[in-house]
């Protein structure tokens, strides 16, 4: 089952701005420090965050708008 990755507290476009700019401020402190390890783990962390948060993400107005039926 995958976890719930759209909520209501993530609709704000500057939280989930956040969430991508911390995992790539880790990132680069990872890389700085020579842990590749981690360094490697959170640019995956960035990159599937940029593309779950910020261009798949749907608010919930947009999902609450494609399940109900157009009126005719």
């Amino acid at each position: 089952m995958m976890a719930q990755t759209h909520s209501p507290f993530l609709d704000p476009l500057w939280r989930r701005i956040a969430l991508v700019v911390f995992c790539t401020c880790w990132s680069v402190f990872e890389l700085i420090w020579g842990d590749s390890f981690w360094a490697t783990l959170a640019i995956g962390m960035t990159a599937y965050g940029t593309w779950l948060f910020l261009i798949n993400y749907k608010t919930s107005a947009d999902r609450d708008a494609e399940t109900k039926p157009e009126k005719e």
